[in-house]
């Protein structure tokens, strides 16, 4: 395996690599923080070894071992988006192949970034406190002090003392449970991880499957029931396209409302969104990316976040196999099509020339949170499926993928690796990979070199009824009716919305006319929604924009919240709302998303 630096680690992870982690966790509602202990087995990859560096973020740390006796620490300056250095001098040298014990004992901070702590106002049911962890990209290291990069895999075992009225649940196996012999009004749950992963509450559970179950606050289960009941079709889908499904079981936790992503495929525990709860399993797709990620991602890990496109853009390509499976190759022609406007949308919004818009960026110095957009996920797909166009079709290609899946299996990979495997692979195709420009595709910003040309059988209804609408003079209003969206679907409503607001706001009487004949405001699909309310907000209806700040602010994903408050931000007769609402719900809003709405809409500190 290439030595790869990462440049959002501080860890020496060229040194010495994490094989397994032992965590004891004690949860503190009360003041916010996890009282921890943590053993890191690390193997010895130098001779004379006898110091590392850890990540960590605003950790107490109390006390450091290693084999069992004391070891001196420091940790250092800290850094604007990576934390700070945890240097550790060992009691003794170590030769490569050696193995090391590393016990920290550690508090966390109240602010830490991994974790957001609900209060009990802040969750459906509002009787119980709420916590959950979100370590992707770069968070880990401020609830455990590790080695926080993807380069580094390992397993886990973890105990977590909670009040007895609450549920644990991680991304692990379930290990039993006991009462905690230090507090009557405790019980430890344990876990065990045996796959090696990266670093990256009340509920009830509904089995949804032989090897699923749906975990959610008692008020969402039966919901979220009925919306993944194709889970375990889903698997087995995927398995007939990737391989074996190496996890054991594959359950789904409903997360609170602030959740700033859509899904986070944590191993045996995909976290979702309740957003996607629409009550037609129309976005079901959220799951099948996550699902997806149990082969890329998580079985073959990008080894820094540079390669990001390797998890998402390979996910995507999965994700929209199942769909061609499980319903149609329309189906997956018409989400390309989707994809490339969510890519011109992060395009417009980094700026062309922005090297973030790279699928391979550079990320010295940058904030992974920042970085984040839809270039990896989408700019990565469309390489792979012109790569599909290029070498022979979907089943040819989707074979290169499960090979590349099993070859990378339990390990790390770079965008080198990747490439020498495909031509590899297709060795007698090298003269057709050889015309491909890499470097437009790799290293150059702005949208992707080659625009794919997708079967638009699904999408010419719904550009026909935008191009109705945006060319309609006042007098062709009265020619719309509720038949014209009754012949969509929930995937074809959408790209209508999102084809609009790629037009010009249309005026405020065309607005009007489509809540009239259409009852946009009575949808409850989040995706349909979301859209609708930014382009009343454009249209300067001044009607939705308490409709839109309540959007912005009843849930949190980042997809969602940052977009609509951006809308009213620029509405500007409203600027000020939106900014005083902002500050006013900050609290309840997740760490990252508070941190980048606050950057979207020009607020320092």
């Amino acid at each position: 395996m290439t030595p790869v630096s990462d440049p959002s680690s501080f860890s020496t992870v060229s040194k010495c690599a994490t094989k397994h982690l032992n965590l004891i966790y004690h949860v503190d509602f009360d003041k916010r923080v996890l009282k921890g202990k943590v053993a890191l087995t690390l193997e010895v990859l130098e001779d004379k070894f006898s110091s590392l560096t850890l990540d960590s973020k605003d950790l107490k740390i109390f006390k450091v071992s290693a084999n069992g006796q004391a070891a001196q620490f420091e940790v250092g300056t800290k850094h604007k988006s990576k934390g700070s250095p945890l240097e550790i001098t060992l009691p003794f040298e170590l030769s490569r192949g050696q193995h090391v014990i590393v016990e920290i004992e550690y508090e966390t901070s109240p602010s830490a970034t991994a974790l957001q702590w609900l209060t009990p106002t802040q969750t459906v049911g509002k009787k119980h406190p709420y916590l959950f962890s979100q370590c992707q990209a770069t968070h880990c290291r401020s609830m455990i002090p590790c080695q926080d990069s993807p380069s580094v895999k390992h397993t886990y075992y973890a105990q977590v003392s909670v009040p007895k009225e609450l549920v644990a649940l991680m991304s692990a196996l379930h290990d039993g449970q006991v009462p905690d012999p230090s507090d009557s009004s405790r019980v430890i749950y344990r876990f065990r991880q045996p796959v090696s992963v990266t670093s990256s509450s009340l509920t009830e559970s509904w089995e949804i499957g032989p090897r699923s179950r749906v975990w959610s606050e008692k008020e969402n289960v039966d919901e979220a029931a009925f919306e993944f009941s194709e889970t375990e079709t889903m698997l087995k889908t995927a398995e007939s396209l990737a391989g074996p499904y190496v996890w054991g079981q594959y359950d789904l936790l409903v997360m609170p409302p602030s959740f700033p992503y859509g899904g986070m495929e944590n191993p045996c525990l995909t976290f979702v969104t309740p957003t996607v709860l629409a009550g037609d399993k129309s976005l079901a797709g959220v799951i099948a990316h996550e699902i997806s990620h149990s082969w890329t991602g998580n079985l073959v890990t990008n080894r820094n976040w540079e390669h990001f496109w390797l998890n998402e853009g390979h996910t995507v390509y999965i994700e929209r196999m199942i769909a061609r499976c499980m319903e149609s190759e329309h189906l997956r022609q018409f989400k390309g099509i989707g994809g490339w406007k969510e890519l011109q949308e992060s395009v417009n919004q980094f700026g062309a020339n922005n090297v973030l818009t790279n699928l391979v960026p550079n990320l010295h110095e940058v904030d992974t949170d920042e970085a984040f957009s839809s270039v990896p996920y989408e700019k990565g797909f469309a390489l792979l499926y012109h790569l599909e166009e290029l070498l022979g079709g979907p089943e040819v290609f989707m074979g290169f993928v499960k090979s590349y899946i099993q070859l990378f299996a339990y390990g790390t990979v770079t965008t080198e690796e990747w490439k020498n495997y495909l031509f590899t692979y297709f060795k007698d195709k090298v003269d057709i990979l050889n015309k491909v420009d890499w470097n437009a595709w790799m290293h150059t910003p702005g949208m992707a070199p080659v625009k794919p040309k997708y079967d638009t059988t699904m999408a010419d209804a719904c550009t026909a009824l935008c191009q109705r609408w945006v060319k309609a003079k006042e007098e062709d209003l009265a020619s719309f009716t509720e038949e014209d969206v009754k012949k969509l679907n929930s995937p074809q409503l959408i790209e209508f919305m999102a084809l609009l607001l790629q037009e010009e706001p249309l005026p405020l009487s065309h607005v009007k006319k489509m809540q009239e004949v259409y009852q946009l405001n009575s949808v409850k699909n989040a995706e349909v929604r979301f859209r609708w309310l930014r382009i009343c907000v454009r249209a300067h209806w001044e009607e939705a924009v308490p409709l839109a700040l309540k959007m912005a602010t009843e849930q949190g994903r980042m997809k969602f919240t940052r977009p609509l408050f951006k809308e009213v931000y620029n509405f500007s007769k409203y600027s000020d709302k939106a900014l005083n609402t902002f500050k006013e719900n900050r609290g309840a809003l997740h760490p990252v998303t508070a941190m980048l709405v606050a950057k979207d809409l020009k607020i320092n500190g």
